[in-house]
């Protein structure tokens, strides 16, 4: 624990896992021991910090952001990066209405004039939201949270965000525009919402104020580098813009300018600082250290790619499907891939497939790579050797409610899921349709459609006391090619192995999915 986090999250890690509370030492120095990290804001973990890393494989944050992470070099070693994003939202939202409230009112202002014993009514007067238009930049969580509040106070709201489609916008009684641009022309009041990037850093600079109706009111309660905090000062001082609210600051503590203007109502970043918030915040990420290290699948995990709530419930079943696919694809393929297909048929092809391909290429490179591979790094490890990845989605299934199907270089496998558990099943592999449950021991035959191959193969792993718990078998046409596959409950010794092998079978694999 590098930072400390509400009672909650340390009680739920203490209860599973020896928790160390260090705030002072080098974290170059002491990385090094522990599997997790905790942090808040102020803890950098840079790349360099990160070298230091050899065991760790989650970093939790307690909170939204992750700019104090360097995430690529985190993904590059296969390290979770998790963080609460839901935790802060509502009290972010309610803070940005506050500094609204107060911006619009002069109230921080006339309170400090009182509490020094000036009665300057006349001069902190302001002006109503109702009616008024607000420019919500960054339709995200906390963005269209601001606007729900903000449409119960009389604003009309407009909101632009790139990465959300007008209809939600819609959905909340908000208008929608189409670049930044129009946003900046029309709105009394604007509220920052926007995440941190390269294209945003800056974002409210000379040239986009130069373009703000003049007379506007500016929130900012998301990140302190979307503002270029001296051409802000400049403008409020030339009367361009009204005054602003500020949460957040490029650098902090800050000691800038902006606090000598008397339009410029300051915070020392409390928008997330709520009892509940910072409840909520240590739970959440508690939570997902757990998951990481426990196997599981991290929910907020930054550097693994998202699933909504209603596709997870669909596809949370596939996900080890896909994985164990994966693995069986490369392993009938016997060879390093050069590409990885995945298709997904039925009602799943519906639904953002992106974490079942990151699942098959999890499963395709286990004890296939000299380092340790899970759902962060395994699509860089594929782009690092060059290796194909794609994905295609269709319609129905034929014969599958719903079919994934992996192929690896030539050779291609599918499955599904079947009954409430749900179990995992074969439904073709190697160019025959097939059904037989997964499992963790598995032998694959092709051969000759001969009479009398059952028989021989039962006897054979009879006399070598390895029970076959399930077999299939499907054939191309009578007398033609047929392939047998069977889960067993043992692992084959070397003889039977050898023996199997010896058959005169075209092709015998004993693949091990784990």
């Amino acid at each position: 624990m590098r930072e400390p986090i509400a009672a909650a999250g340390i009680e739920l890690l203490r209860s599973r896992f020896h928790v160390d509370v260090d705030t002072e030492a080098p974290l170059e120095e002491i990385i090094g021991r522990y599997d997790a990290i905790v942090i808040r804001s102020a803890t950098k973990l840079t790349a360099e910090v990160l070298g230091h890393a050899e065991k760790l494989k989650v970093i939790g944050r307690a909170g939204v952001g992750v700019d104090n992470v360097d995430v690529a070099a985190a993904t590059r070693r296969g390290i979770v990066v998790a963080n609460a994003p839901e935790s802060t939202v509502v009290s972010a939202a309610e803070h940005a209405i506050g500094l609204l409230v107060a911006l619009a009112r002069n109230i921080p202002q006339a309170h400090a004039a009182l509490k020094q014993g000036r009665w300057e009514r006349s001069r902190w007067g302001g002006v109503e939201l109702a009616g008024k238009t607000l420019g919500v930049l960054g339709f995200g969580r906390i963005g269209r949270q601001v606007a729900r509040r903000a449409l119960g106070l009389g604003l009309r709201v407009v909101g632009y965000d790139p990465f959300v489609v007008p209809e939600r916008f819609r959905e909340l009684g908000a208008d929608h525009a189409e670049t930044a641009e129009e946003i900046l022309a029309v709105a009394d009041f604007l509220t920052l919402h926007l995440p941190l990037t390269e294209a945003t850093r800056g974002f409210l600079d000379a040239a986009a104020l130069a373009r703000v109706r003049p007379g506007v009111r500016i929130v900012n309660a998301a990140r302190g580098e979307l503002v270029d905090e001296e051409a802000l000062a400049e403008a409020v001082r030339s009367g361009r813009v009204a005054g602003a609210a500020l949460d957040v600051f490029s650098a902090e503590p800050y000691a800038g300018e902006l606090l000598e203007l008397d339009a410029v109502v300051v915070t020392p970043h409390l928008a997330a600082s709520t009892d509940e918030a910072q409840d909520r915040a240590s739970l959440i990420v508690a939570e997902q250290v757990v998951a990481a290290l426990d196997g599981g699948f991290v929910t907020n995990a930054v550097n693994i790619p998202v699933v909504g709530a209603e596709d997870l419930e669909l596809l949370g079943p596939y996900i080890p499907l896909a994985a164990k696919l994966g693995r069986l694809a490369v392993e009938l393929a016997g060879a390093h891939p050069r590409r990885i297909a995945l298709s997904f048929h039925g009602g799943i092809a519906e639904h953002d497939t992106r974490l079942l391909t990151v699942a098959a290429l999890n499963g395709a490179f286990q004890g296939r790579v000299e380092q340790t591979v899970n759902y962060v790094n395994a699509p860089l490890i594929a782009a690092e050797r060059g290796i194909e990845v794609t994905e295609q989605r269709s319609g129905a299934s034929r014969d599958y409610t719903n079919l994934v199907t992996v192929a690896v270089d030539d050779v291609e496998v599918a499955g599904t899921t079947i009954g409430p558990e749900p179990r995992h099943f074969l439904a073709a592999a190697l160019g025959f349709a097939i059904d037989l449950q997964l499992s963790p021991r598995m032998v694959f035959l092709r051969y000759d459609d001969i009479p009398g191959v059952i028989g021989r193969v039962g006897t054979m792993f009879g006399a070598s006391g390895v029970n076959i718990a399930n077999m299939a078998v499907s054939r191309t046409k009578e007398g033609g090619k047929a392939l047998m596959a069977l889960s067993i409950d043992s692992e084959p010794p070397p003889a039977l192995v050898e023996r199997v092998r010896g058959e005169g079978f075209d092709d015998a694999r004993f693949i091990m999915l784990g």
